[in-house]
This record gives C-alpha cells, structure tokens and sequence, in this order.
C-alpha cells in the first residue's frame, strides 16, 4: 500500500524519506496530488493540525495519509512560536525571518534561560480513521546567533547539548538520529511495519 505524507514542503519530505530509509513501499507526498487543496491549518495544538491534514489528504487520495505538525517551544517564550512556529514572524516568512524575530526577542536572554524543545506530532489516517498519534521531543538551547549550513526552519539556533552544534551544523545524518522528527517517524516505521499495513519484500 502506498503512503502519502501530507505536505508540500520538499525539506521536510526529503527529511521524512531519509528517515524511513530501507522502508520499502510507494511514498509520495501532497505535491504529487495536484487536486488537492492546501490544508487550513488552524487548529490551537499541532495534535489538531496533524490530524485534521491527515483525514483530509487520506479523503482525497483514498490511500494511508501521515502528516505531522511541528513546533518550537522556547521557555523564555513561554512555549512560543509552538503551533505558530512557521508563520512566527509572518504568514509569508521565510526560514530567515522567523529566525530573526526568534533571535530578536532572545536578545536579552541569559544562556541558562535559553531551553527549549522541539516537538513533532504525527498522525496516521486510513480509510476515513485515525490509526495512530505519535509524538517526538528534542531536548535543545537557543544560539546567540545561527551556525550551520544544513538542515532548514529553525536548525541554525538550535543547539543539541550533548554535541554543543546546531542541527545545521550536526548534518542529516546525525539529526536524522535524534531529531524531534526522527523520534516520531522512527515510531511511526515501527507501527506501520508491526501493523502490517504495509508489505515489505
């Protein structure tokens, strides 16, 4: 059975499709349904925006539809941009803009207060139904300024401890380890695979 991944964004779902890996089934995205109206997201948790993208592609394309919602929850922000995290400094802002407003309301932040998280909800629609709802965290600190060259969104600030690099600087293949959306995605390999629901050769 072939997966649709409810999105358009390229970055994502090239990243999506590193992480499955050796997952052996057809993998398209919304880009390859050109019917297929942009989804609303206007749900007040990524939960809603998952899941509501999810029945909706999995309505149209009558196939097994995962979409996720992500977002960056900074402490010193009280959980902000969260929910709004790729539209935080604007509906039309780039990866740089929303990087700017970040680092901006950041300035005056002591290191110790810099904590934040990345979250990923994911959700598994199939015949009209939600199967699954799978959630991944990553433990981070915000930079004082962006470092990397990898990655996309908000990876040039956001500071693993344990490496003391940034996701752009990590690369794919560490981040595809232990990233927010790895987490998620690994769990949701794992659960399509146990479910039988998809056919490996």
């Amino acid at each position: 059975m072939n997966i649709v991944l409810a999105t358009r964004n390229r970055d994502k779902i090239k990243e999506i499709k590193r992480i499955f890996g050796e997952l052996r089934t057809g993998i398209s995205s919304a880009l390859d349904f050109p019917g297929l109206e942009e989804v609303e997201e206007d749900g007040v948790t990524l939960e809603e925006n998952a899941i509501k993208k999810a029945l909706v592609v999995n309505k149209f394309t009558n196939k097994l539809a995962i979409a996720d919602d992500s977002g960056l929850a900074v402490d010193a922000l009280e959980g902000r941009p969260g929910v709004y995290s790729s539209r935080f400094a604007g509906e039309d802002a780039t990866y740089n803009d929303n990087n700017r407003k970040l680092l901006e309301l950041m300035e005056f932040v002591p290191p110790k207060n810099r904590t934040a998280r990345f979250v990923c909800v994911v959700a598994i629609a199939d015949k009209g139904k939600i199967k699954k709802i799978i959630k991944g965290t990553c433990e981070g600190i915000i930079a004082f300024e962006p470092k990397g060259k990898t990655g996309f969104g908000y990876d040039p600030l956001f500071v693993i401890p344990e490496y003391n690099k940034t996701f752009a600087e990590l690369g794919p293949e560490i981040k595809n380890k232990i990233s927010h959306r790895a987490k998620a995605f690994l769990e949701t390999k794992k659960f399509l695979e146990e479910s039988l629901i998809i056919q490996l050769d």
